[in-house]
């Protein structure tokens, strides 16, 4: 049986108008014979939606019941019997009751889909599991029902159903998307414009990639090479030179002239892994590349155009950025170079050959070791000089060699010396040996004349073949150096990394390891303090620098303190103590450097975070506090505003009766708004630290019947079991009483009305316990700090409940008098609030704001 297709309507916000148009796909396919049910579909109330769903069938759904609650679910069983060729199923990322087969709806669907049912569904991009973090930090809510992203991404067809911000708070004010009693603090809270305008643009950019990867993917099934230029993509060829800061920038600023071009770096690394580029400069170029949006790639290669050209062609990219060659004209004599041989390949790519300072100059290999050591080349000196004539005497000796076997014989003494000293005492063993056969082995003797051209020939070759061998174990010797040297670079940065990612203290562990991997004493990160003062000679005065970061013993606090001194930037130098490092070790401490920086970058960064955490927390508390009293501040006024104008009103007679229910509903009402601004001025007072408490001996039998009396009476159900032995607890009786409102208050509406809450007393340990126990719905241990966030209802969607502040300023006052909070589950369901307070006995008294 084929497997069905899953077509998904992605929407921005609630309200767009996802369900509306997946109904309209469903009564578009039924309209042409396909056999569409409706297994669900959530209205909320909308009646432009449920008009949509017309005569299509619908499947009953079923009834599940949790924690005392009665809930209504999909009958996967009956769509399953029913088999139909196309069902609807409204919101993706619904979480299915506890004790259903499946814990989320898009589980269901996808048997659906394996029983060759077709599937239409909708999701927000809020439900996105990899946007989730993104959008809590956009909205200030973090969406608890998400879906993996890759169940989206392998629907058949995904369709954005968008709207303007503008379009959907007109909708939301005309009462096309909530009622009438939460239109203000949703266009106050999540429906602000720059919300939404930020989820649009996450919607768009999340749909425009998962395009990206269709075409992508259709590209490489068809087997099509050939760039199309659907999105404008500049690749940045950098080799590791000091040229590659340039040609970022001038690829930046190429692909800034597109609108949603995109920036990738690219490095050809060589392929038989020897190092052939600087990584403190890869490093460096890596940083600035990403602070300027774009990414980093490496790739393998030995033809790097051939490369270059493969992974320019493989991302799809329109545009190149190539450096002049650094090669002088001597050398571009023989090779036309990369950029131009690159060039000639492109395509239909275009390559633009960007110049630069170092273009012309020839590749600087200043400082490059020998391939052997000074002794080992003495050593072969010292052969060549005293090895050749001692050869000639031997040969001398044996008159029966021909002058082909001496020539040989001097070849072997060739390769010798080659292997013990290399390069130059091989060359100078060549001449010499070249002489010293033309003089003593051929004909005439004594002179450095040939008469017979076959001697030559025989002399040339063999000048030839040493100089080719010399070269050739030269070389050998020099990449055995590279390569180690590579490997050991490789391994010392892996190495480094590592450590890096499993510290806690990332720009530390750096300098650590930096430290151990050279032996050093100290190593420290200095900053230039006012660098654009003006003053050249700035950077030379002590008192100019400052200590960033250090570890060891004795830090240098000015770059002429140390031995070594590694400038990463204008701003920042790290300088090392204990040893004058080799010129070959430099590049290593740089690529050292250049993370250090970037380690510093990120450690500032996530100071700044953790300072302007505070000022946000108190933002979201200022804008909830708004739509708090934007609402649930004006529903207590106008009932009392209406009950008292109703009761001056001259125009109608009301009766004992009605005047005594429209007294009762202003005075609720204003008893109501009385808790409520008394809880906010709490609230604010426990943030600014500026509460007072009073504590006392108490005894919690005498502050129950208040907090119960203060409800009124709904709390006269309300069970207490308080022992007459229970010792006196130490708090401030008014906050405790209101401690005890608020969570009898919380108790009473979660519930059932047949059984009512019980209060309970203890003392344990030096503690006065009380139990507020209600046997309601419940709530899970992982959500349990929840409840305690002010502005939060957890599971309540009704803006008329109040604005959550009640749990979250009872444990502000319990803890100012000295005692806690914690969350406990009910024996069969439910939820228990445990108020701890210290025993008068253990505790004298406290007066003042808390500390």
């Amino acid at each position: 049986m084929p497997r069905g297709e899953l077509r998904i309507y992605l929407g921005a916000a609630p309200g767009v108008g996802k369900t509306y148009a997946m109904l309209e796909e469903a009564q578009r396919r039924a309209g042409r014979g396909t056999d569409v049910v409706i297994a669900l579909v959530e209205t909320h109330g909308r009646p432009h939606t449920a008009a949509m769903i017309g005569d299509l069938e619908v499947i009953a759904r079923r009834t599940a019941t949790y924690r005392g609650g009665t809930f209504q679910e999909m009958d996967l069983d009956a769509v399953l019997a029913r088999h139909p060729a196309v069902a609807v199923v409204d919101e993706l990322a619904h979480t299915n009751v506890s004790g259903s087969r499946h814990a989320k709806r898009w589980q269901d669907i996808q048997e659906l889909l394996d029983a060759g049912i077709s599937v239409l569904s909708t999701v927000n991009i809020q439900h996105l599991e990899s946007l989730n973090d993104v959008v809590a930090q956009i909205t200030g809510t973090t969406q608890r029902e998400t879906v993996p992203d890759q169940i989206v991404r392998a629907a058949a067809q995904v369709e954005l159903v968008d709207m303007t911000p503008e379009a959907l708070r007109r909708r939301m004010a005309h009462g096309n998307v909530y009622p009438p009693d939460k239109i203000d603090a949703a266009l106050g809270n999540y429906f602000r414009v720059g919300n939404l305008t930020a989820l649009r643009e996450l919607a768009l950019l999340w749909l425009a990639g998962t395009v990206d990867e269709q075409l992508d993917a259709y590209r490489a099934q068809q087997g099509i090479s050939a760039t199309w230029e659907a999105r404008e993509r500049v690749v940045v060829a950098l080799t590791g030179g000091p040229e590659g800061a340039t040609l970022i920038r001038r690829a930046a600023r190429i692909a800034a002239r597109s609108k949603g071009a995109d920036l990738l770096a690219v490095h050809v690394a060589r392929n038989d892994g020897l190092a052939g580029a600087d990584p403190a400069h890869l490093a460096r170029q890596r940083v600035l590349v990403e602070s300027l949006g774009g990414t980093y790639h490496q790739v393998l290669g030995s033809d790097i155009p051939a490369a270059l050209l493969d992974f320019a062609r493989g991302v799809n990219a329109t545009q190149l950025v190539i450096g002049a060659s650094r090669r002088g004209r001597f050398a571009q004599v023989f090779s036309r170079g990369v950029g131009v041989t690159t060039t000639a390949l492109s395509g239909p790519i275009d390559v633009h050959l960007v110049t630069h300072a170092e273009a012309g100059r020839g590749r600087r290999t200043a400082g490059v070791p020998a391939a052997l050591s000074r002794r080992r080349r003495l050593l072969g000196f010292a052969l060549a000089v005293l090895g050749m004539p001692v050869l000639t005497a031997l040969l001398k000796a044996l008159p029966d060699l021909t002058l082909t076997n001496d020539i040989l014989l001097f070849l072997a003494a060739v390769v010798g010396v080659a292997l013990v000293g290399g390069l130059w005492p091989a060359l100078l063993a060549a001449l010499g040996g070249s002489l010293l056969l033309n003089w003593f082995f051929t004909p005439p003797f004594a002179t450095l004349t040939i008469a017979e051209a076959d001697n030559l020939l025989a002399l040339a070759v063999f000048v030839g073949v040493a100089v080719a061998v010399s070269g050739v174990v030269d070389m050998a010797a020099r990449r055995t150096r590279d390569a180690a040297r590579a490997s050991a670079e490789a391994q010392t940065l892996a190495t480094v990394a590592g450590s890096v990612l499993r510290g806690q203290r990332p720009l530390t562990a750096l300098l650590d390891r930096l430290r151990e991997t050279f032996t050093l004493r100290a190593v420290s990160v200095l900053e230039l303090v006012d660098a654009a003062d003006g003053r050249p000679d700035r950077a030379r005065e002590e008192t100019a620098w400052r200590l960033v970061a250090s570890v060891g013993d004795a830090p240098a606090t000015s770059p002429g303190a140390g031995e070594t001194a590694v400038p990463v930037d204008d701003r920042l130098t790290v300088v090392l103590c204990g040893r004058r490092l080799a010129a070959s070790d430099r590049r290593v401490v740089e690529a050292f450097a250049a993370q250090a920086a970037v380690a510093l970058r990120q450690q500032r960064l996530a100071a700044q975070a953790a300072a302007a955490r505070p000022l946000a927390e108190a933002d979201r508390m200022r804008t909830a506090l708004l739509a708090a009293v934007s609402h649930d501040l004006r529903t207590p006024l106008a009932s009392a505003k209406a009950a008292v104008s109703s009761l001056r009103s001259h125009d109608v007679e009301f009766d004992a009766a009605d005047r005594d229910e429209l007294l009762a509903t202003a005075d609720e009402s204003l008893d109501r708004l009385g808790r409520l601004v008394a809880n906010l001025l709490d609230m604010s007072r426990l943030q600014a630290g500026a509460l007072g408490v009073h504590a006392v001996a108490i005894g919690v039998e005498d502050v129950v019947p208040r907090a119960l009396d203060e409800l009124g009476p709904p709390a006269a159900g309300v069970r207490t079991d308080i022992p007459a032995d229970l010792p006196a607890a130490t708090a401030d009786p008014g906050l405790l009483e209101r401690v005890l409102v608020n969570i009898v208050a919380n108790a009473l509406r979660h519930s059932p009305p047949q059984r009512p809450p019980l209060v309970t007393a203890s003392a344990h340990a030096g503690q006065v316990e009380l139990r507020i126990i209600d046997h309601g719905p419940g709530i899970p241990a992982d959500q349990w700090e929840h409840v305690f966030q002010p502005f939060q209802r957890l599971g309540d969607r009704d803006n008329t409940a109040g604005v959550g502040l009640g749990l979250a300023l009872s444990r502000g006052l319990a803890e100012a008098m000295g005692g806690s909070i914690t969350p406990e589950t009910t024996p069969g369901g439910g939820l228990t609030m445990v108020l701890r307070l210290p025993a008068a006995a253990s505790v004298t008294a406290m007066e003042g704001p808390p500390a």
